[in-house]
């Protein structure tokens, strides 16, 4: 009888939200974000907030709230759903979210710089000042490079060239110049790093007009194809170990939408005239079709693209709904292929709660040697690796929506 009833309140659910737009739902989501992002520390010990941390003894155990206002990767990509939503609906709300976000970091760095330098533990926005990975920087300089579209402001700037300096100079590089990381097992290449790294260098190459930048991130997209790419499946594995050259064992969902939502950004930067631009949409295409295989009956994709015995995953069909739709929208593939994102995203229908929140979005995840780490990776409602993604994939439905 339980089952019954939840079977009738989740159909009614999807029923209610696909009677509504993309933008409509988009907007949900989003205001979710903007209703839970405090801009605002805690002390962890006494529960007092603060709105800022001017007058705070360096020694008092203070963070930041809300994980939303972190420097984090996921962070990143949220912002920049913020922005192309805000341009797309003419909202500032959206736009200025992203604004305030950076504005909240810039101006109480200093308090956490001094506990970085007195390495107190926990410190918010330490991979800021960490920088020794991609993962400090790329995705959330990406968005930062957006936001100073805006903003105009110089810190932000000389901020950029440090990480785009880090990342050009002392980024540790495989000797063909693939991006590897330096630990935990050294020299390891990582599916993640094209997100971290392309969108960011596609963006220095817009602004700064120099050739490097692209260079190097076509670079990147060939050769994470070359070590990643499975011509069997169609899909990428999320590593690949230079110690012994073979791939780890997983084609696991997120590192696929990643190397998806690099390239897109790439082509999305990228001058329309560039010649290396046709072979970059070929390679998309070929990971269109990759994955599209192995698409669920409900348009989603699991936690393990090639094993139906995974769960469905939230964060990766998100990536792969925005990145079709808008290979679709910008003409550079077929229209016939956007009927893919449009089975995806009447799958994320089932995900999205009335009240915006988003369900079965995978954890912070690592790699691992055995398979059952990724099967048993537990998901979390409304985690942030998924909710920019989303954001993304509702702006680009409601594009082709208005098409129509």
């Amino acid at each position: 009888m339980k089952k019954g009833i939840l079977s009738f309140f989740c159909l009614f659910v999807v029923r209610l939200l696909t009677a509504q737009t993309a933008l409509e739902i988009t907007e949900k989501v989003a205001d979710n974000v903007l209703q839970h992002t405090s801009f605002r520390f805690i002390d962890k010990k006494s529960g007092d907030t603060f709105s800022s941390t001017k007058n705070i003894p360096v020694s008092q155990s203070v963070l930041v709230e809300s994980d939303a206002n972190e420097w984090y990767y996921m962070n990143g990509v949220i912002n920049i759903g913020m922005l192309k939503l805000a341009e797309l609906t003419n909202e500032k709300k959206y736009s200025d979210y992203s604004l305030r976000n950076f504005d909240f970091i810039f101006s109480n760095l200093e308090f956490f710089r001094k506990q970085y330098e007195e390495k107190v533990p926990e410190s918010s926005f330490f991979q800021f000042f960490r920088l020794n990975k991609l993962d400090d920087c790329g995705a959330m300089s990406a968005a930062l490079a957006d936001v100073n579209i805006l903003a105009h402001k110089k810190e932000y700037k000389d901020y950029l060239q440090r990480a785009a300096t880090f990342i050009t100079t002392k980024q540790t590089r495989l000797e063909d110049g693939t991006f590897v990381r330096p630990e935990p097992r050294k020299m390891t290449l990582w599916a993640d790093d094209l997100y971290m790294s392309v969108p960011f260098l596609a963006r220095m190459g817009k602004m700064t007009g120099d050739p490097i930048y692209f260079d190097d991130a076509i670079k990147q997209v060939k050769n994470f194809t070359q070590y990643l790419y499975d011509p069997a499946t169609g899909l990428f594995y999320h590593c690949w170990y230079s110690d012994v050259k073979l791939n780890g064992v997983a084609r696991w969902g997120r590192c696929n939408g990643w190397i998806m939502l690099a390239q897109t950004e790439l082509l999305n930067n990228l001058p329309a005239n560039h010649p290396e631009k046709k072979m970059l949409i070929k390679l998309l295409l070929k990971q269109i079709e990759g994955v599209s295989k192995w698409q669920d009956k409900t348009g989603l994709w699991h936690q393990l693209i090639d094993k139906p015995d995974s769960y469905l995953e939230t964060s990766c069909s998100a990536m792969f709904v925005y990145s079709i739709a808008r290979a679709v929208n910008e003409g550079w593939i077929n229209k016939s292929y956007f009927s893919i994102a449009e089975n995806g995203w009447k799958g994320l229908l089932t995900k999205i709660q009335p009240d915006g929140k988003v369900q079965d979005i995978c954890i912070g995840t690592g790699i691992e040697d055995n398979i059952k780490f990724y099967y048993d990776r537990p998901t979390e409602l409304n985690d942030l690796h998924g909710l920019g993604a989303v954001i993304l994939a509702g702006t680009e439905m409601t594009k082709a929506e208005q098409k129509k």
